[in-house]
This record gives C-alpha cells, structure tokens and sequence, in this order.
C-alpha cells in the first residue's frame, strides 16, 4: 500500500507547487497579460505597475512552477506561457471563483455583468458569423497583440482609435468586440462606442487567450495561420 500512495504524494506535492504560484494577485496578472504573447520584463512591469524587481521575482516563481518559460535577448529576457493549458487552467480558476466565491461573483455583476445589456456572443455563435460573413469581428487590443495573434478575420481597431474609424464599419452587420478576457474593459467601452452610434453590437465571451486554447481559427500578423490541429 505505502508503494502505491507514495507516487501520488510526489505528484500531489508538485501539483502544490504549480498551485502556490498561482496564490498572488499580481502573478495571475502577469499570466493574463502573458496570454496576449511573448514579453519583456520592463513591458511587464509597466502593464501590471509593479517594480522590476518584483515583476522579474513573481516570473520566476511562475517559472519554477511549470507555467512560464523565458528566453535571453541581449541582455533583455523574454517570457511566454508554456502552452495553451495555462489559459485553460487560469479560465477554471475564474470560472470557479465566479460560481462558488461570492465576494467574486458581486465583483462581476457590479463592475462588468451589469455594464451590458445583452448576454456576450458565445465562440459557438459567432463561428457560423464568420463563416457566412454576418459579423465583423473588432480587436480592441493594441496593435502589438493583434500582430501577435488574434481571431481570423478580425480587425484591428485600437479603443483609442474606434471613434474615428467607425465609418470604416458595415451598419449592416452586426459588430463583435473583444480584447484581453473576461474581465478586460476594453471591449465593454467598445461595445458602449459603438451602440451609441447606432451599430448592432456585442462583446466576445471572454477574449483572444481563451479563443486560442480552444483552438478556434488564428491568424498572426497581417496574414493568417494554418488552421489548428483538430483536438483527439
């Protein structure tokens, strides 16, 4: 018996691993911001308003943990989530905390639920949308992290520059919003913007990081990728 209880001790004991570094406020936000690609640590610490300091010791806690890697450019170093799992695992945790956590799920209604009328679109509607050409998919985002990756199809139009390019936008379909995850306000306002001009709008349930680890249609840059590998 002790042979057999043994191994899953070890196993439990470095999974604790995985889960104290993902105890600490400022990590899980240097994992969402991780989700949009690859950063430096000055570019971190400038998105979450910690120190270097702090920002490089959070990293390489989430490092020993199995949920970042790093690279070394010059004498800056880059950093990246190890895979996809790490959204997966973070949308859990939200999911999680917003059913079962009641101090989160107030959060949620007061600060996001109740700034929109209408229910998010699902990755299940808006696919037949695209595919048909019914929708016009907005990325909010800065035009960094649109390069890095983002919703075949979608247009880049930054926040700060939707008010002036909204005549680029079709009245006749229905315009679809979204930015970093699900408790990103930049597709809120968006979508705000754009209703007040009298568009047919609604945000994206939940973002691009979780679009992608579901292994929906991707494109990078300017162009577009393969499509992704079925799931078995």
């Amino acid at each position: 018996m002790t042979d057999t209880i043994q191994p899953k001790r070890l196993v439990f004991e470095q999974l604790a691993r995985v889960a104290k570094a993902l105890a600490q406020a400022g990590r899980l936000e240097l994992l969402e911001a991780l989700s949009q690609g690859e950063r430096g640590v000055d570019e971190l610490a400038h998105l979450t308003g910690m120190s270097i300091a702090n920002t490089s010791h959070h990293l390489q806690t989430l490092r020993d943990g199995g949920l970042v890697t790093s690279r070394r450019s010059g004498v800056q170093i880059y950093y990246r989530l190890t895979g996809d799992e790490v959204t997966v695992l973070l949308s859990a945790l939200q999911n999680m905390g917003e059913r079962h956590v009641a101090e989160i799920g107030q959060i949620v209604r007061e600060h996001f639920t109740s700034d929109d009328a209408l229910a998010p679109m699902s990755h299940k509607e808006l696919l037949p949308l695209l595919r048909a050409g019914k929708a016009t998919v907005v990325d909010v985002r800065p035009e960094r992290e649109y390069l890095a990756g983002h919703v075949k199809g979608a247009l880049s139009i930054p926040l700060e520059q939707l008010a002036h390019r909204l005549i680029s936008l079709p009245k006749s379909r229905e315009v679809v919003a979204y930015c970093r995850g699900p408790y990103c306000l930049l597709a809120f306002e968006a979508v705000q913007e754009l209703r007040k001009h009298g568009f047919r709008a609604r945000r994206l349930h939940n973002g691009f990081p979780e679009w992608k680890a579901n292994r929906l249609p991707l494109a990078v840059g300017d162009g577009e990728s393969p499509s992704p590998p079925s799931r078995r």
